[in-house]
C-alpha cells in the first residue's frame, strides 16, 4: 500500500520515496507519495521524479492502480525508468496543485450556498463546475452566488479535517451531497472536511486536497449557469 502523504500533508511539495515496482503499463509505484491520485473530480498531480546521477523523469499524471490501493505515477516517457529499490525524490508541480486546492475548496463553499443535491463535478487549474439537481432555477443567479462565495472567502474561515467511522457515516446520510458518487467505505473510517468552526460553513466527506483557510482561495466568479436537463443545472466557477 502506498503511503498517502498528500492526505495528511497537502502542502508537502517534495517527498522522498523508494520505488516498489514498475507495473505492466510502465507506471511507477513507490512506497510513499505527495502526488494526489485522480479521484473525486480532482485531476492527478504531475511533476518530476528526481534520481541521483540520472536525468529527471517527468510525471504526466497520477492514478490509483487496479486494486485501488497502490498509487501509480505515469511517466511522460517510457525510456530509462527507475528500478525497484531506487531512492527518488518526488517534486510536485506546486502551482497547478495549489490551484486545484483553491478550486476544490471553493466548490465546497458552493455546496454550502446551493441547497440542492450534487449530480456531478469536475476540477481544473483555472476553475471547475458542479452540477445540481435544482427544481427552482430562479433560486440561483450568477451575480448572487458570486457575491456570497466571495463573502465566505473574505471571512477567512479555517479548514480542517477529521475522521469518522463507517457506522457514523451511515448514521448521518445528510453529510453526503453527491447523488452519483458515495464516499469510499469499507476501511472502517471516512474523512470529513470541515469549513468553519466545527463545520459551521460546510461539512462533508471528501478525499481531496484543500487550502488551510477560505481567504487563501482568492477572488472567484460564477461564470455560467447552464441547463443540462429537466432539473440539472451546471454551475461553472473560475479563479480570478
Amino acid at each position: 500500500m502506498t503511503q498517502q502523504v498528500f492526505r495528511e500533508q497537502p502542502y508537502e511539495r517534495e517527498c522522498s520515496a523508494s520505488v516498489l515496482h514498475i507495473n505492466e503499463r510502465g507506471g511507477i509505484v513507490v512506497d510513499r507519495t505527495n502526488f494526489y491520485a485522480t479521484g473525486g473530480g480532482q485531476p492527478g498531480d504531475c511533476g518530476l521524479l528526481i534520481r541521483p546521477g540520472k536525468p529527471d523523469l517527468a510525471i504526466a499524471t497520477t492514478v490509483y492502480g487496479d486494486d485501488k490501493i497502490e498509487i501509480v505515477h505515469v511517466p511522460s516517457e517510457q525510456d530509462d525508468l527507475p528500478e525497484p529499490g531506487d531512492e527518488v525524490q518526488l517534486v510536485l508541480d506546486w502551482e497547478r496543485r495549489h490551484r486545484h486546492m483553491r478550486v476544490h475548496t471553493s466548490m465546497h463553499l458552493m455546496c454550502s450556498l446551493v441547497p440542492f443535491p450534487v449530480t456531478g463535478g469536475q476540477i481544473a487549474a483555472d476553475g471547475g463546475r458542479l452540477d445540481f439537481d435544482i427544481d427552482d432555477p430562479s433560486a440561483i443567479t450568477k451575480e448572487g452566488l458570486t457575491l456570497e462565495l466571495n463573502r465566505l472567502i473574505s471571512e477567512n474561515h479555517a479548514i480542517s479535517d477529521r475522521w469518522i467511522t463507517d457506522a457514523e457515516m451511515e448514521a448521518n446520510p445528510g453529510l453526503v451531497r453527491t447523488m452519483s458518487v458515495k464516499p469510499p467505505m469499507g476501511s472502517g473510517h471516512v474523512r470529513l472536511v470541515a469549513i468553519g468552526e466545527d463545520g459551521s460553513v460546510d461539512l462533508q466527506p471528501c478525499g481531496g486536497t484543500h487550502v488551510r483557510s477560505t481567504a487563501e482561495i482568492g477572488e472567484v466568479a460564477v461564470t455560467k449557469i447552464e441547463n443540462k436537463g429537466k432539473q440539472n443545472r451546471r454551475i461553472r466557477i473560475g479563479l480570478l
